[in-house]
């Protein structure tokens, strides 16, 4: 990924590209813009939330170079007798070479217009209808006979089994897709490892899904659109499956769009490759560069909060947290305290406190360096938590921390100390931690709740709580 980003940041490859969407009059979108500004995008949400809208949307903005594989609005939005689908528009902008096209394709009330004038592209969408199992789908039961011959085959090339091998963790010898004699247009995977070849029939979810995943030699500056990437693949697989679709994207400078449901999805590509749809009851919008973790917390139902607060990153969770418990206890078990990730993500969610669209009581942090902006509150020291605390609690004499921690005093002045010296103040607490051999967490956890007991000023404690017991107040 590294690579990848690497090779993204140059601003001169990816002469073809999709810069965004907006979708209107379908399945509860309202004209919101979503951008793409990574080579691979992976879409986040709830069931329902509007991940496969975006998908087939983005799907629909191309005009394909083979007519028959050609992917029209009419086909992913359909008017049925249960649905009429009437003022509807997906309206994109398209990057070609050093321009950008912007068009639509659109239904007033009877066909879909615009469909003519989009621009040429490959597109490969490939949807869960690969989960199914061969036998399942219609027509494979006929060839799953022992009288019948293996007909056509085409054999994958060695680098492309190497991949498959290093996705699932096994050593195949060979992969190829091949066909029944009676039935030149159902493929069929087939492995081998040693000399016993595994069918589509008999291979466990992950190796069907993954060997027809890798049997598409997608071509250069083609967009690729996967719905539930990780359907079927085990967390490992899952984070070596993007790996190696970031290598494909990096060498043939194509444009990946996924959904998901997955952290170790999410983990493996920058935050400006993450959207979160985000459902409020003035309609869907998204937001771009949320961590995992808040991707994760957003649709789990286990914690029931009174009040949501959301905070840049851990460093800044412990430090509220720390706070809360310390001036009023009844206070922590009716919150829940999230990291976002980037300040832009933090100033994008205050904008929705402001105006009203959480359903839950939210209050939004960014840290002490960061300017004030419409719905946020900023997190007392005047710098990053790290920065503020190590730098309060060193001017006096780190008080309590050895004794919290259990180590020698001398030993927690050099290790506190030498770790103030590194430039960036992400690594001081790990450098620290290690010196210690304590937790990061545990470290910065007593620090924090040293500097509160010890150092903090009422202001500075204020400063976080009255905006929490603010929004805890009946309306």
């Amino acid at each position: 990924m590294r690579h990848l980003s690497a090779k993204w940041a140059n601003g001169v490859h990816w002469p073809k590209r999709l810069e965004w969407i907006e979708i209107s009059g379908i399945r509860g979108w309202s004209g919101h813009r979503v951008e793409f500004k990574y080579p691979i995008t992976a879409i986040v949400g709830e069931n329902g939330s509007g991940k496969s809208t975006i998908l087939q949307a983005s799907a629909s903005s191309y005009r394909s170079p083979n007519v028959d594989n050609n992917l029209f609005a009419s086909r992913f939005f359909p008017d049925t007798p249960w649905d009429h689908v009437v003022s509807a528009e997906i309206k994109y902008s398209v990057r070609e070479g050093g321009g950008s096209f912007v068009g639509s394709v659109r239904k007033r009330t009877g066909r879909w217009r615009g469909n003519p004038e989009r621009r040429e592209r490959l597109v490969y969408y490939i949807d869960l209808s690969r989960i199914q199992p061969l036998a399942a789908r219609s027509g494979y039961s006929r060839i799953a006979k022992a009288n019948l011959r293996e007909g056509n085959a085409r054999q994958f090339p060695n680098d492309v089994t190497e991949r498959l091998s290093t996705i699932m963790g096994k050593a195949y010898d060979s992969a190829r897709m091949a066909t029944a004699e009676d039935d030149p247009n159902r493929l069929v995977p087939v492995i081998q490892r040693g000399t016993q070849p595994y069918s589509g029939f008999h291979q466990g979810a992950g190796e069907l899904t993954a060997t027809e995943l890798l049997a598409h030699n997608f071509q250069r500056y083609s967009i690729v659109i996967i719905d539930e990437i990780e359907s079927s693949l085990h967390p490992r697989a899952q984070r070596r499956l993007i790996r190696d679709i970031a290598n494909i994207a990096r060498d043939k400078e194509i444009q990946v769009i996924v959904s998901t449901h997955s952290p170790y999805v999410l983990e493996e590509i920058p935050p400006e490759g993450r959207i979160y749809i985000v459902e409020t009851d003035d309609g869907k919008s998204t937001v771009t560069g949320v961590s995992p973790e808040f991707a994760m917390s957003k649709m789990d139902e286990e914690n029931h909060p009174e009040v949501d607060i959301y905070v840049e990153d851990d460093a800044a969770r412990i430090m509220v947290n720390e706070i809360v418990v310390h001036e009023d206890k009844n206070i922590a078990p009716v919150i829940s305290i999230t990291a976002f990730g980037t300040a832009t993500v933090g100033m994008n969610l205050g904008l929705m406190v402001s105006q009203n669209r959480f359903r839950r009581p939210s209050v939004v942090f960014l840290d002490g360096d960061q300017d004030n902006a419409p719905g946020v509150s900023i997190l007392p020291g005047g710098d990053a938590p790290e920065r503020a605390i190590f730098d309060v609690l060193c001017s006096a004499s780190w008080p309590d921390i050895a004794n919290r921690l259990g180590r020698g005093n001398a030993d927690v002045i050099d290790a506190l100390t030498r770790a103030m010296a590194q430039p960036n103040h992400h690594d001081w607490l790990k450098s620290a931690a290690n010196d210690l051999v304590v937790g990061t967490d545990h470290l910065w956890q007593v620090m924090c709740a040293s500097w509160v007991c010890n150092c903090a000023t009422q202001a500075e404690l204020d400063s976080v709580m009255m905006p929490i017991k603010d929004t805890l107040l009946p309306q």
